[in-house]
């Protein structure tokens, strides 16, 4: 009966030693960041999450860069890291902005302050000083917001966005503006098998890209809901959990989309629209050290300055220690010849 149960618990070590093994996909090439920001304020704790980009197209080195606390709020760094200003707004998880026609730079992020019904805050950036000014917080449908990601400005002056739920359900959020305030008019598009997060819309081909953190990446045709799995955990180009989604659009359909790969703190990268594999990078290699175990992701094409001539990466550091978490800035140039698209 002893060696009975001896051998039966020695078993069970085993098979709990290798359900620990961390999976690790193939072999990814280094790259570098060329800054971070500074921490974010809640210590000790998964906070840091998403982040979207803002560009200066008049002076690109005065770009901003918009990042979650999930715990606290939203912030807004200057391109070398430093804070510029710092919106109290809760539980913000995701985050997204868009330049509107009238001008405004409208940031818009997902709220998980209540499990059981979703919703969105919306803010104003000023580009100019680089301050938040919160606007409204609007529903966006029963369930706990996670994910989130803005499609487009439609011609009646619209605004579609995605929510991406806890529960699996995409949905839709029409916002508008009216002599009454901000509405929201909120409809499902589609159901995944299990929990999403990262989203990222492509306004060329009207196609909405969502990473089920389980499973892969779903393509979604936003008029019909149809959904295609693209881009399926493989082990080998992409770990889960997928996190962060982010483009790279050019010309009517080509690019690349990146996806964090956050089970082996790597990013895989596909060539659109095919989504055909290109390889994958990590974040290192020098004194500003690694990215690790990355929720968010954001990429925008363009000069942000000599450090960044092509476009700029920003990737959520989940391991900062013995500071905070943060967000490392990553030339998207560099990234490409590192995998040999240059």
């Amino acid at each position: 009966m002893t060696n009975f149960r001896l051998l039966v618990l020695v078993s069970l070590g085993i098979a709990a030693a290798c359900a620990t093994v961390p999976i690790t996909g193939d072999p990814a090439t280094l790259v570098s960041a060329t800054a971070q920001t500074e921490p974010v304020g809640t210590a000790n704790e998964d906070a840091a999450d998403d982040a979207a980009i803002w560009r200066n197209e008049a002076n690109a080195s005065d770009s901003l860069i918009v990042a979650t606390d999930k715990k606290a709020g939203l912030y807004v760094y200057g391109l070398d890291g430093n804070v510029r200003s710092f919106l109290a707004g809760g539980l913000l998880n995701n985050v997204d902005l868009i330049e509107l026609s009238d001008g405004t730079t409208l940031v818009a992020a997902s709220d998980r302050g209540d499990p059981a019904n979703a919703k969105i805050l919306l803010a104003s950036l000023d580009t100019t000083t680089g301050e938040l000014t919160e606007l409204t917080r609007i529903d966006a449908g029963p369930g706990e917001a996670y994910g989130f990601c803005i499609g487009e400005e439609l011609d009646d002056g619209s605004i579609s966005m995605y929510s991406p739920i806890k529960d699996g359900r995409i949905a839709v959020n029409m916002v508008s503006w009216s002599d009454k305030g901000w509405q929201s008019e909120t409809r499902t598009l589609a159901k995944i098998p299990s929990q999403p997060e990262g989203c990222v819309f492509d306004p060329r081909t009207q196609q909405l890209y969502v990473g089920e953190e389980v499973a892969g990446v779903w393509r979604l045709d936003v008029a019909a809901g149809a959904r295609e799995m693209v881009a399926p955990i493989d082990n080998r180009l992409l770990v889960a959990d997928v996190e962060g989604l982010a483009l790279a659009p050019e010309g009517s359909e080509d690019g690349y989309l990146v996806a964090s790969s956050q089970g082996d703190n790597a990013y895989a990268v596909y060539r659109l629209p095919d989504m055909a594999a290109v390889g994958r990078f990590r974040i290192g290699g020098n004194e500003i050290g690694n990215a690790e175990e990355t929720d968010g992701i954001a990429l925008k094409l363009g000069s942000f300055g000599p450090s960044y001539p092509d476009g700029l990466f920003v990737a959520q550091d989940g391991d900062n220690r013995p500071e905070a978490q943060n967000f490392k800035l990553v030339s998207w140039n560099a990234i490409l010849e590192a995998l040999d698209e240059r």
